[in-house]
């Protein structure tokens, strides 16, 4: 009887770690899945920090920001976050005289950037995070 156990009880510790070593390697897949190279010759751009697999509705890993990028649950802008929280025309980022500004589109739920509520335009710097709805952006500018 001890045998019969001892033989059952090893073969599912077998299992339960063939299923964990499952589950990382698939994590690092996902992780590796999502990565996208970007262009060296870029200046800005938006990098969604949420992991891509978590979030219900589809989304690129990043957004190149060209003179301006328009963000919201509308399908006419740049970016599409279909967030219940997120207004149809949230918020748009543009560029001038080389410099980067975000503004809030009088959204209904607002917009977050570094933990604070954006009240005014503001100047967006490298590693800014910008938070809409339960998206986490962070800007990148290489210039």
């Amino acid at each position: 009887m001890f045998d019969i156990l001892s033989v059952i009880f090893k073969y599912v510790f077998v299992i339960i770690i063939y299923v964990f070593i499952f589950t990382i390697i698939r994590m690092i897949y996902l992780d590796i899945k999502t990565i996208k190279t970007i262009s060296g010759d870029l200046k800005a751009y938006l990098k969604v920090l949420n992991p891509l697999d978590t979030i219900p509705y589809k989304m690129e890993d990043t957004y190149v920001i060209e003179d301006n990028l328009t963000i919201g649950r509308g399908s006419d802008n740049l970016v599409v976050i279909r967030d219940p929280y997120v207004s149809k025309h949230h918020l748009k980022i543009l560029l001038d005289e080389g410099n980067y500004f975000i503004e809030d589109l009088k959204s209904s739920n607002g917009t977050i950037l570094n933990n604070s509520k954006l009240e005014d335009v503001s100047i967006l710097k490298s590693g800014d995070i910008i938070k809409v709805g339960d998206i986490d952006l962070m800007f990148i500018h290489k210039g």
